[in-house]
């Protein structure tokens, strides 16, 4: 059965249309744009069975992109940062806060792109088949798409087929005429190609795997595959036989397998860290290196991997000094959880010295820390943690500067009598919340 349509509204105004299938973990599958139909492709061959196969361990969320499907045909912008746009959209829309993201041929570099700009959202990266405009941008092909657009999907259909198909091919090619117009295809290929992938693929924090069949060959894919997973740290890169760049064409097993493979790495908690009760009281902390780009750009990339390296280290230690659990790490940040108020304001508190002690000995290379607090219940699905409590947190550490602990009224009430010294910072108006936040900072100098 066909699961429901849904919409939600990008921040400039786009209604961007999707459907969820299955339960469990959450998985996005961006639209292969501009070729997406949420709807019809219900109609081709073997992408029901597909989607629902994919399903069967998560759910999965998938949408159309602006301008293509049933999202809005009539958007003004196609730049990978609007794209980006309707896939936060979607996941604030269902209320997701960590997913994997799944991408493929010219929506790998929009993945990379949010990968980047939301380590702490993405907790895995699938990049199937990537190509970017640059790179792909065939004067044949252009000529074919400017000249007769119904010859173009006819031949686009039968390269993503692996040009062995006939009628399956034809009704393929009407399917991709449903996706978008020309002048929608044109459009948005020409956005994407403004867009240089190279200059993020240094900031993906995210388990990332790369799939590409060896065999397609209508695009330099394979040349891009390997640039794309040399680029980006510690991304494994996964040849697969077959000449059709379609999933579900072909040996899917193969793929679902990589796939599943993939996802359920975990990685293991840190030693002393303790358990944490779904639907428990806990305090929730993130930490956030404030300017991390800038570091970067400023020290270069070894020198500033090896301030992060510090920073992961300290964190690290007193956790485990304190009793807290590692939920995640985002890179130049991290998520963590404890039962008790105290100890998580102690743990911030330690943080914050030994960072101030790393700048004593290091003052070429300071690491200035934001942190924030949070308590409450959150939700517990596997290894992570979602709600309410868990954005709140987040949004708490967002308003700290560097060298502050800001926490919510509800953790200076759990933690009241037993030392620490608070200063009022007042109502602070917190994105996705109707009303204002009281918020406090913990004074962790001598004055303590």
């Amino acid at each position: 059965m066909e699961p429901r349509i849904q919409y939600a509204k990008a921040a400039d105004g786009v209604s961007i249309a999707f459907w969820t299938l299955g339960e469990g973990p959450p998985g996005v599958q961006m639209p292969n744009l501009p070729w997406s139909h949420i709807q019809l492709e219900w109609q081709l061959p073997g992408c029901g069975r597909w989607y629902e196969r994919v399903a069967e361990n998560r759910k999965l969320v998938r949408y159309d992109g602006r301008g293509c499907g049933l999202s809005d045909r009539n958007a003004a912008d196609y730049s990978v940062d609007a794209h980006m746009l309707d896939l936060q959209a979607v996941v604030e829309r269902l209320g997701i806060q960590r997913f994997a993201l799944v991408s493929s041929r010219a929506a790998c570099p929009v993945a990379i792109a949010y990968a980047a700009r939301h380590p702490e959202a993405v907790s895995h990266l699938v990049l199937w088949c990537p190509w970017v405009p640059q790179e792909a941008r065939s004067q044949a092909f252009r000529a074919l798409r400017e000249g007769d657009w119904e010859l173009y999907t006819e031949a686009a259909a039968h390269a993503a087929l692996g040009w062995s198909t006939g009628e399956e091919a034809h009704r393929y090619a009407a399917y991709l005429r449903e996706c978008a117009t020309p002048e929608t295809t044109r459009a948005i290929y020409d956005a994407l190609a403004e867009f240089d992938v190279a200059t993020v693929l240094s900031q993906v924090r995210s388990p990332t795997l790369i799939l590409q069949r060896r065999q397609v060959a209508v695009l330099p894919s394979l040349e891009v595959a390997k640039g794309l997973a040399s680029g980006i740290p510690d991304a494994r890169l996964a040849l697969l036989e077959g000449a059709s760049d379609i999933p579900w064409v072909g040996d899917e097993e193969a793929v679902l397998a990589a796939v599943d493979e993939f996802l359920g790495d975990s990685e293991p908690a840190p030693a002393g860290a303790e358990q944490r009760a779904a639907g428990g009281l806990c305090t929730i902390l993130f930490t956030d290196v404030e300017g991390s780009t800038a570091l970067t750009e400023r020290l270069g990339d070894a020198k500033a991997r090896e301030a992060l390296r510090n920073h992961e280290r300290i964190v690290r230690e007193a956790l485990r000094a304190h009793g807290g659990a590692e939920v995640k790490a985002m890179g130049d940040g991290f998520m963590a959880s404890f039962s008790s108020a105290t100890r998580a304001l102690e743990c911030a508190i330690a943080m914050q010295r030994a960072f101030a002690a790393h700048d004593d000995e290091h003052p070429e290379t300071p690491i200035r820390v934001r942190i924030g607090l949070n308590a409450g219940e959150p939700i517990a699905e596997e290894a992570d943690l979602f709600g309410t409590a868990v954005i709140l947190a987040a949004r708490i550490a967002a308003q700290a500067k560097g060298k502050e602990i800001l926490v919510a009224n509800v953790v200076k009430e759990l933690a009241a009598g037993k030392g620490f010294l608070f200063a009022d910072r007042g109502e602070v108006a917190l994105r996705g919340f109707e009303g204002p936040v009281r918020l406090y900072e913990v004074r962790w100098g001598e004055e303590r």
